[in-house]
């Protein structure tokens, strides 16, 4: 069912690497996480004090067994090897220059696995100067693509993303590409390299401004909201002190949010005839919006606007979206395992087989939890095996 009968093993650390390697085991795979003797650093994340257990570790690397293996050892690397000959994927974010210092970069390994699919999850790519170079989401995806840019208003200061947020971009992207390389390998018998990074995930997401950048050779992005075009485009505050986003989907929003607000003698005025390209005009207009949603409580217009089919959200908070039925209902949440007999919840993988689908829940391992298990099973010696432990 879906991925089950493909083995993974992933050699990856904080988010990006891991994440991906967590929704192929969330979908079926059979993941062997191997971590250095320190363990990925995200162990030491938010850890609960009473039981050690971390959220985002648990999160990035549930359904999987965990190894720990010293890579920087001959007798490490050989038991990495023995994991690959019967692997399908191997997943990494390891920089490029450590791999292929100790002879596990894919180049090196092609001959030996060639039907390997293998994954490089980079700040930068594998070319260039800057392939080496260390890249993080909030460093490359948000900052260096021109993601906060675009969306930080010119007349705020600079902030940064929350945590984790390209890493999971790019990590649905790896495994959008694992997946190609799959179905290309039956047909050719043959694996691949599959490379993402950070960077190139960036300008993906924001590819609409993007592309008329690259297009006209400017764009206009996230400007004060005093100089934005469109009036009754962006956030409004209503009168119980929350916010609501509206997005315009056609030339008649203008007319039913005016209708919502209870102001429709404005679409009469021919001042506000749409488009609107004075900009004097759009301000006037935006403050009427402001007045109007003012008069409200954010229950009330939502009411008024979905019988109006006006695209809207509220500003909701982590602790509203948490407890939301709507989000329940979309199945944005999973229950995990914490490997102590207790379950908590947890975000859910952004797809849903309505159909069936592998079990989703186990634990994430401990500290080398299952490494004697799986070098056994990989075929090791016992002195073999204590050699690497």
């Amino acid at each position: 069912m879906l991925l089950q009968g493909l083995k993974v093993v992933e050699m990856s650390t904080w988010v990006a690497g891991p994440s991906c390697a967590a929704v192929l085991a969330d979908w079926g795979a059979e993941v062997i996480k191997v971590e250095s003797p320190m363990g990925d650093v995200t162990r030491a994340f938010f850890a609960n004090p009473e039981n050690g257990q971390s959220p985002i570790y648990a999160n990035e690397n549930r359904g999987k067994k965990g190894v720990v293996l010293d890579t920087t050892k001959p007798e490490g690397r050989a038991a990495l090897k023995k994991l690959l000959k019967d692997a399908d994927i191997f997943v990494t974010n390891t920089r490029p220059g450590s791999l292929k210092k100790i002879g596990l970069d894919y180049e090196t390994l092609k001959p030996e696995f060639p039907k390997l699919i293998y994954a490089a999850v980079t700040g930068f790519g594998l070319t260039g100067p800057w392939a080496n170079e260390g890249g993080f989401d909030i460093t490359a995806f948000w900052a260096r693509s021109g993601v906060a840019r675009a969306m930080i208003p010119t007349d705020q200061e600079p902030f940064a993303s929350r945590p984790g947020f390209g890493d999971h971009v790019t990590a649905i992207t790896t495994v959008a590409g694992i997946l190609a390389a799959v179905h290309e390998r039956h047909s050719t018998g043959k694996g691949r390299l599959v490379e993402t990074s950070l960077l190139r995930a960036g300008s993906y997401a924001i590819s609409w401004d993007l592309s008329l950048q690259l297009y006209y050779g400017e764009v206009q992005t996230n400007g004060p909201r005093d100089e934005r075009p469109v009036a009754i485009s962006g956030f409004f505050r209503t009168k119980d002190d929350r916010h609501l986003v509206i997005v315009p989907k056609n030339v008649n929003c203008f007319t039913n949010v005016m209708i919502a607000i209870d102001r429709p003698e404005v679409v009469a005025d021919p001042r506000f005839e749409i488009p609107m390209l004075d900009m004097d005009v759009v301000r006037e207009a935006r403050a009427i919006c402001d007045e109007g949603f003012a008069r409200f409580t954010l229950e009330e217009i939502g009411e008024r606007l979905n019988e109006l089919d006006v695209a809207w959200g509220p500003l909701g908070t982590l602790a509203e979206h948490a407890a939301s039925e709507r989000a329940e209902l979309a199945g944005c949440f999973v229950e995990l395992e914490d490997g102590l007999g207790g379950r908590f919840r947890a975000p859910a993988t952004p797809v849903r087989f309505p159909e069936g689908a592998p079990p989703v829940g186990a634990a994430a391992p401990q500290l080398g939890q299952h490494t004697r298990e799986v070098l056994e099973a990989a075929g090791l010696t016992p002195e073999e095996i204590a050699a690497v432990i």
